[in-house]
């Protein structure tokens, strides 16, 4: 087995439809169970994890996701590499939905989530690491080369705030969003990406836009949106992931 890649699925992801060779197991981590079980098998040829986010029904709320867990499970598994796939809403004119986006930015707009390892003595020596990138070039590179390979158009950069939900925006906070410098919105992208830069994992996002954002509608309802667009980000982000983790 070579190393193998990390793939967090979340709603864009909820299963891996062409993991091949597939066996399951249940690890346990200093810091918990992780969202669910682990399946370790090939895609594109590729040696692969794949962890469901927000776990099998019933489905883990954004808040109660132990991200801590969820990575250090994959790290022990010897993942150096990990791509958080993300449905998200579309805040820009450019981030209609459909599209695929691999941000190059965070704002962390969450509270009360465990944001480190750092907070008891079973991580060591405190180690304020470096966030000012906050996602992997290697990754970042990999997904959008991936995307182009797999014929889906791709927008290389964008600045992905992450909310608190479970509930969605009201159209004022997206608005203050969009002021921010916010080109999506998701409730999941972190922790997850600043736990796997305490760990040394470089970590990609791979955001597909399911929705335009609270007041970024028109005529359409959000739910209806997603509705209309989650069948499709699957098969899409599987198709990067399957492209990208080759080049990984």
């Amino acid at each position: 087995m070579t190393i193998p890649v990390g793939i967090i699925g979340g709603s864009a992801l909820a299963q891996c439809a062409g993991l091949a060779d597939v066996r399951t197991s249940h690890p346990k981590t200093p810091f918990g169970r992780p969202s669910g079980p682990l399946s370790r098998g090939r895609l594109a040829g590729c040696d692969v994890f794949f962890l469901m986010r927000h776990g099998p029904e019933p489905r883990i709320a954004p808040h109660r996701i132990n991200y801590r867990a969820n990575l250090r499970a994959l790290y022990d598994l010897g993942c150096e590499s990990v791509i958080g796939v993300a449905a998200v809403g579309g805040i820009t004119s450019a981030m209609t939905p459909g599209q695929v986006v691999v941000p190059d930015q965070i704002i962390d707009y969450t509270w009360g989530r465990t944001q480190t390892f750092y907070d008891d003595d079973r991580r060591g020596a405190l180690d304020h690491v470096d966030f000012t990138y906050p996602y992997s070039r290697s990754v970042r590179q990999a997904l959008v080369e991936g995307a182009h390979y797999a014929g889906i158009s791709v927008e290389d950069y964008g600045v992905h705030g992450v909310t608190q939900g479970p509930r969605l925006e009201t159209a004022a906070e997206i608005n203050r969003l969009a002021n921010d410098g916010c080109d999506i919105v998701g409730m999941t992208g972190m922790p997850e990406a600043g736990l796997a830069r305490e760990l040394g994992i470089a970590y990609g996002c791979l955001g597909i836009v399911v929705n335009g954002a609270a007041g970024r509608t028109g005529n359409d309802t959000i739910h209806g949106q997603i509705g209309t667009r989650l069948e499709r980000a699957a098969i899409d982000a599987e198709a990067v992931v399957g492209a990208a983790v080759a080049m990984l």
